[in-house]
């Protein structure tokens, strides 16, 4: 006599849903270089540490994790933002493609600085590197008309063929209120989720599905303190979730976890999975929205969103640098856990 088969864990159900799935990314892209160097000593000049230089490389940042964090769970992924004519930007392009992520919704400008984060990392040999500065470059004038308007058409054409939209907005001008309302008013995405991870503008995006904010965005967006006080946490979660009408939203609380807050429903708190002891954080919150983004677009619920998410967010943040979860990865997570 055959025995029951073990039921399939709901979550496994959802993660196997992700290549099936279109995701259109619109985002400010960002290029995150890091360079390596060993301690040799400090500098007679001046009272710095000379490095030796070892490596040096540069990966997707701010959208351009995001965008990467999608493809690697397996999700068919359509970005649409600005680079720069420069090496960064290249670099960008030659990382998108050897994904195989298509890159026809990325405008070259000319003249543009590609935004660069440049970590400096340090250590002795046989040592784990340390962050010892950060250089950011950034392009010196505001997207232009022409190239917002540009971005808005091609955001608008991949959307019919997308089951999510996810606005990364660092700030840059690639993402910005007004572009997402022209998209909106343009183009329906009734029935499909609209997620944002805004850096200093949350509240300015009403009328999208869901929002991922960590807690100190939370706090500027509202400008209320939380600290470590659980109930203005959930008075502040369910301000915002009534103010910008959403369906749901997902507060990021570092070793404290996460918060969901869904309509018609009770806030969960959710501890982090895995150790506190982190590695690094760079780029932790692209991958917890790429999660959330393609969980809710396989159907899932703002909770069962949430935990995927945590999952996600705990094992990248075990990971150096800007990283991203494999869908394999987050399949043995969920089942481990």
């Amino acid at each position: 006599m055959e025995k029951n088969p073990k039921p399939v864990d709901p979550l496994v159900r959802i993660v196997e849903e992700f290549p099936k799935l279109t995701i259109t990314v619109l985002g400010d892209l960002i290029a995150d270089e890091f360079i390596y160097g060993e301690i040799s000593r400090v500098s007679r000049e001046a009272p710095v540490l000379i490095l030796r230089h070892r490596e040096r490389s540069i990966v997707p940042g701010g959208a351009g994790n995001a965008v990467y964090n999608l493809a690697d769970l397996g999700v068919t992924v359509l970005p649409v933002g600005v680079i720069g004519d420069d090496e960064p930007g290249r670099m960008l392009l030659h990382a998108f493609r050897k994904k195989h992520i298509s890159v026809s919704g990325i405008r070259r400008i000319k003249g543009r600085n590609t935004v660069t984060k440049t970590r400096v990392l340090a250590g002795m040999t046989h040592t784990s590197r340390q962050q010892v500065i950060r250089v950011d470059r950034e392009p010196d004038a505001e997207l232009d008309r022409s190239s917002m308007r540009d971005l808005v058409f091609q955001a608008r054409g991949y959307l019919r063929a997308s089951d999510a939209l996810l606005i990364s907005d660092y700030g840059y001008g690639a993402a910005t209120p007004e572009m997402y309302h022209m998209v909106r008013s343009r183009t329906s995405v009734n029935g499909i989720p609209v997620t944002l991870d805004s850096r200093y503008r949350t509240l300015s995006y009403a009328g999208v599905t869901a929002a991922t904010p960590n807690e100190a965005e939370l706090e500027d967006a509202l400008g209320a303190r939380i600290g470590n006080d659980t109930q203005r946490l959930l008075r502040a979660g369910r301000a915002v979730l009534q103010k910008m009408r959403l369906q749901s939203l997902l507060v990021t609380r570092g070793h404290d976890g996460m918060a969901v807050f869904q309509r018609g429903a009770k806030p969960a708190l959710i501890p982090i999975h895995g150790s506190d002891e982190v590695a690094d954080v760079t780029g932790a919150g692209d991958t917890v929205i790429a999660t959330y983004t393609a969980a809710l677009a396989a159907g899932a619920d703002a909770e069962s969103a949430a935990r995927l998410a945590n999952y996600a967010g705990g094992i990248v943040v075990m990971k150096r640098g800007t990283a991203t979860v494999r869908r394999d990865e987050l399949l043995r997570a969920i089942k481990e856990g």
